[in-house]
Order: C-alpha cells, then sequence, then structure tokens
C-alpha cells in the first residue's frame, strides 16, 4: 500500500442548512444587514433588539431593500418577497429557543456581550453556535464565562454586510475548531468570502491596517505635505479607493482613535501601532469628521474642499537618459514614447540586458538622478551616494498607469536640477506632488508598513498569506493584497525600506518582520 493510499483530504465542513433558524441579537445597522444576508440565504430568521420597536423597523427596511434589489433584477420579485417573510421580530431572547446560530451585533462592550451569551445559555439547545460580530474584543474573553466556550467563535461582518464580501471567521483560546468551520462554510454559503483568523487585538483587518492611517499621519505631522495633497496621492499613485484623511474622516474620528488606542494597549504600548497626537486633537475638539462637519476637511454649508498640490509646470529636459531594468524605469520609458519625448538608454546598459545600473538609478536629466525611494530621505541618498542632485520618486501601484507621482529632492539639490526633473516627469504624464524630504515619501513606506503588518500577522499564526491578503482586499478595498504587493515590489526592497526608516527614525516602529526576514534569507515571495 502506498504512502498515498492510507492519505485522504478532511471532510469539507457543511453548512447550515436552510431549514436552521438564525437569530441575530441587535437590530442596528449590522445586525439588520447580517439578518438581510442570512434571510436572503433561505433562513428563518429572528432579530430581536431591546429597544421597543427596533426590530420591527429593522425588518420594514430590509423588506423595503429586498424590494429594491427586485426592481433593479439582482434577486427576482418571488425571491425578495419570500426572504421578506422569513423575518421575524422576536419579542425578547426567550423567543430564540430554537436557533442553531445566534450572531451577536450589539455594544463594543465585554460585560454585555457576556452577560447576553451567559443568558442565551440557559435558553438554547446546546447545540445552538454563538457568533459574535465583535470588531475589537476578544473572543476570548467574551467565552471566558460561558459555561460551553467551545460554542463561541467571531463571526465578524463588514459594513454594509449586504455588500461587504469578506467574514472573519475569529476562534477563541476556547472555541471548538468544527463551530470555526461550520461557520466558515456557512458564510460561504451566505455568498460571501470567509478568512479563518485567530483572536489577537485587531483580528486581521483592523491590526493590519494601522499603518494605513499612521503612516499618513505621521508624515502630515512631519510637514511632508497638505491631507488633501496626501489623500490624492494614495488615490491616483497608490491606486487606493478612498485617502486615509478622507476614510478617517467618514469612519469618523471617536472610532478611527478608539480602535487604534484599543489595538495599541492591547499589544501593550508596542510602538508599531502608536495613535497620533493630530487625531487625538481632533476627538479632544469634537471634530469627529463627516458625522458632525469637520475633521481634517470641513464639511460644513459652503465650505470648499481643498485641491491637491503640484509642482507648477516645467519645461521638457532635452538630455533624459534612462537606466535599468526595474519597473519604473520601462514604465518612464513607456510614457515618454507614448507623448513623442526623446530619451536615450545609458550607454552602458546593453540592449539585451540592460542590466540595472550600479546604485539603483531610473533616469538623469538636467543634472538631476532620479530614484524610487528605498526608505532613506533624499539627504541621504545624495550624502550616501556622493551625488547632489537626488530626486526620489514614490512606489506606485503601477507606475505605468498612475495619474500622480510624489516626488522629494535633497536639500542642497539645485533648484534647475529638480526643475528638470519635475519637467521629466511633468513630459511623462504624471501630475507632480512634491512633498518635504520625508524618507519613504507616502506610498512606499505605507505599503512596506502594511506588508509587514500582515506579514506579523502570519507569522505569530493569526491567519495564513492568502487569507491576509483576501481580508484587506476584500475588508477594507485595497488594491492589492499587502503581501502579494510586496511580493511584486520585492521583499528584499521592502525589507531595506523598512530597515532605512528604522535607521532613521532609531524606532522599533518600523522593526522588520521574522516572516519578510526569512523569506529574503531563503530567496523566495510570500507566496511561494
Amino acid at each position: 500500500m502506498s504512502v498515498s493510499d492510507t492519505q485522504h483530504t478532511p471532510p469539507r465542513a457543511v453548512p447550515l442548512e436552510p431549514s436552521a433558524v438564525v437569530a441575530v441579537v441587535g437590530a442596528g445597522a449590522m445586525g439588520a444587514g447580517i439578518a438581510q444576508v442570512a434571510a436572503a440565504a433561505g433562513h428563518l430568521v429572528k432579530l430581536v433588539d431591546a429597544r421597543e420597536g427596533a426590530a420591527a423597523a429593522a425588518i420594514d427596511g430590509i423588506r423595503a431593500q429586498y424590494r429594491k434589489l427586485a426592481d433593479k433584477s439582482r434577486m427576482t420579485a418571488e425571491a425578495a418577497e419570500a426572504a421578506g417573510r422569513r423575518l421575524v421580530a422576536a419579542a425578547g431572547l426567550g423567543d430564540l429557543a430554537d436557533a442553531a446560530l445566534v450572531v451577536e451585533a450589539i455594544v463594543e462592550n465585554l460585560e454585555a456581550k457576556r452577560t447576553l451569551y451567559r443568558e442565551l445559555e440557559a435558553i438554547v439547545g446546546d447545540d445552538c453556535i454563538f457568533g459574535t460580530n465583535t470588531s475589537s474584543i476578544s473572543v476570548t474573553s467574551i467565552g471566558a464565562t460561558l459555561r460551553r466556550p467551545e460554542r463561541l467563535a467571531g463571526l465578524h461582518f463588514f459594513n454594509p454586510a449586504p455588500l461587504m464580501a469578506l467574514v472573519e471567521i475569529v476562534s477563541g483560546l476556547a472555541t471548538d475548531k468544527a463551530v470555526a468551520d461550520t461557520l466558515f462554510a456557512t458564510a460561504e454559503a451566505w455568498g460571501k468570502t470567509p478568512v479563518h483568523a485567530r483572536s489577537t487585538p485587531g483580528f486581521i483587518v483592523n491590526r493590519v491596517a494601522r499603518p494605513y492611517y499612521a503612516e499618513a499621519l505621521r508624515v502630515l505631522n512631519e510637514g511632508g505635505a497638505d491631507c488633501a495633497t496626501l489623500d490624492a496621492l494614495m488615490r491616483d499613485c497608490g491606486g487606493f479607493r478612498m485617502g486615509p484623511f478622507e476614510l478617517m474622516d467618514m469612519i469618523g474620528h471617536d472610532v478611527n482613535f478608539a480602535v487604534t488606542r484599543s489595538v495599541w494597549n492591547a499589544f501593550y504600548n508596542d510602538p508599531r501601532f502608536t495613535p497620533s497626537l493630530i487625531q487625538q486633537e481632533l476627538v479632544d475638539a469634537g471634530f469627529y469628521g463627516r458625522k458632525n462637519g469637520r475633521g481634517f476637511f470641513d464639511y460644513r454649508d459652503g465650505a470648499v474642499r481643498p485641491a491637491p498640490k503640484e509642482a507648477v509646470a516645467q519645461s521638457t529636459p532635452t538630455d533624459i537618459v534612462l537606466h535599468g531594468q526595474s519597473a519604473a524605469a520601462h514604465a518612464l520609458a513607456d510614457r515618454l514614447f507614448e507623448r513623442g519625448i526623446a530619451y536615450a538608454w545609458s550607454e552602458a546598459e546593453d540592449e539585451r540586458s540592460r542590466g540595472q545600473a550600479d546604485d539603483g538609478r531610473i533616469a538623469e536629466a538636467g543634472g538631476a538622478v532620479l530614484f524610487v525611494t528605498d526608505g532613506r530621505s533624499a539627504t541621504q541618498r545624495a550624502a550616501d551616494l556622493g551625488i547632489a542632485n537626488v530626486v526620489l520618486i514614490d512606489a506606485a501601484l503601477d507606475h505605468a498607469s498612475a495619474t500622480r507621482i510624489a516626488v522629494g529632492a535633497a536639500i542642497n539639490a539645485w533648484a534647475p536640477a529638480i526643475g528638470a526633473a519635475i519637467g521629466l516627469l511633468q513630459a511623462a504624464g504624471f501630475a507632480v506632488s512634491r512633498l518635504n524630504d520625508i524618507p519613504g515619501l507616502i506610498v512606499m513606506r505605507t505599503v512596506a508598513m502594511l506588508a509587514n503588518e500582515a506579514a506579523d500577522a502570519v507569522n505569530q499564526g493569526v491567519c495564513d498569506a492568502r487569507g491576509a491578503d483576501a481580508a484587506m482586499r476584500l475588508g477594507v478595498n485595497y488594491p492589492r493584497g499587502p503581501l502579494e504587493w510586496a511580493d511584486r515590489i520585492g521583499l528584499p526592497a521592502v525589507r531595506d525600506v523598512l530597515a532605512n526608516l528604522a535607521r532613521f527614525y532609531g524606532e522599533d516602529r518600523y522593526r522588520v518582520s521574522p516572516l519578510i526576514q526569512q523569506h529574503v534569507f531563503a530567496g523566495k515571495n510570500i507566496h511561494d
């Protein structure tokens, strides 16, 4: 008998049958959204809320949503009507005795959740699964006072639940694997994309996303650029749907700052998660963002949204020389060619290999030497290389299609050389936003830190690499998973950016994840 004859794939977990009753406790936006998803999947859904009439009102709203979906041909009128009939407003927890799954979507308070589940244990059957929609509280802590904590797992939807594909299936220390697997399979049957996670602070998304806000706040604090410019760069160069400042304004600074503090405190004040004094000031002032009219931007009637800053138009240099075989250099060549701008490849590059220049430069023009940032400031790189006129460009989701690019110039660089570098990039079709000489600029340092945090989550067994990438693409609409992005940039380059930031600031905040270090040593990508 061969080894393969004795091995088999474990049976795939089975989702809850559509005939199983699903109860949702909490009829707010999240609870109503989860109820909408479950009823559309065929379950009888019992919705309960401590507020008088809240469950019935939520059901009316869900049925209206079903009718809108039918009007848009996204579900049939018959299916919309049937799903609406499967929604029931329960009078209280005592009506949930026949539930196979109870999803809790109440206030984010540990004692409130513990009290609810202790009450439910006396009502439901022993085989009923408890799924908490908490976004930040330890699943282990919620279950600690239960008689059977193994039945509890996180079932973390994202808002709005009917539209967002991601569901984090979070296992606490006592969670039975079969329970987590059943919830995973059930979320799939409901049309969602679930990912497994271990119950650690922030789970996957709320942990890995912290650098998206933190690095932008840091660059703002150091005078690198204004909010509108940094937002535009993250959108138009980084490919993110929203910039960090407009996103924080939309989330609400009271909420976003509280999550950051929660993660920071839970990790015993790890400097990687240190909250921003700028955001603390906004919270102290009551400037929460869109919800009350003022945040980083002013949303009051008559307020004018500031435009991102762009460099004034410069003449196109006539002595453009490109170097190396990097994606950035070849994207620059293609963009110049498409616009009929003359350039030459370095004579040091033979036509066969066009090997990368020894010092990493990608272009020269008018005395300026252009590099993609490696986490050093332009001034430091100029000093290290003995080149006065160093100009750095930022990373991009795709340099071939980006519409905007950030640049930083060494303090001692000549103004005409900086102008020539800007003119080259403008001739290639970029809107150029000049930042003060901040190490790592904005897209590169943010992506490197996102990848680093995702790598640490994987290294610590919170999730696997594919789960981390899927969570960030689907949970917060990142244009690319951070670990996939790190593989594309090149792990040695990401490691160098982080190491250079750590040396520049002298802070443990930028320490390199052991997972990245090990893969660099092995010469492998994260996803290999």
